[in-house]
């Protein structure tokens, strides 16, 4: 949340500069190069949620009769900073799923590669700045649970981390 916020007021920033020195900006080299910084800082919608694609995706599987599983479930009351790890566990598990759909070609399949390919490119990103406190469990350590706990729990965890 901090980091949106800062990139909000960067980008907000950046907009008042150009504006109203626009084309006077352009004219020297450190005005393009201002032009081109603002240009590349991304723009996120405000309150976007980066899982909000897994979201929908878990929404679409959730009631399917032909996954039947056993899931290591992380706790959705996890220390906040073991949040990465428990996301980890989740996706990690979702790859069961989807081994568990190709095998008996569940109607859901393509539902959970999306959850498993969106949630894996969200976690490659966050990777170079992790670090998984001493403290944080393995996901083998969680407890095993049915498919339905299992993506109950994981709606949980990511509409916490929306917020």
């Amino acid at each position: 949340q901090k980091i949106h916020l800062k990139s909000v007021c960067l980008q907000y920033q950046l907009y008042l500069l150009l504006n109203s020195h626009f084309f006077c900006l352009l004219k020297n080299e450190m005005g393009l190069i201002i032009f081109f910084l603002c240009a590349s800082v991304p723009k996120t919608a405000e309150g976007h949620c980066k899982w909000a694609e897994v979201l929908k995706d878990l929404e679409q599987i959730k009631t399917s009769k032909d996954i039947d599983v056993s899931l290591y479930t992380a706790n959705t009351d996890e220390d906040v900073k073991c949040q990465e790890p428990v996301m980890r566990c989740f996706f990690l598990e979702t790859k069961v799923i989807l081994q568990e759909c190709l095998i008996k070609n569940c109607s859901k399949t393509q539902d959970v590669l999306n959850i498993w390919k969106n949630g894996n490119a969200s976690l490659e990103n966050n990777k170079l700045n992790s670090t998984t406190p001493a403290k944080c469990k393995e996901c083998e350590e969680y407890e095993e649970k049915n498919f339905t706990e299992f993506v109950q729990s994981f709606v949980k965890v990511i509409q916490k981390e929306c917020k």
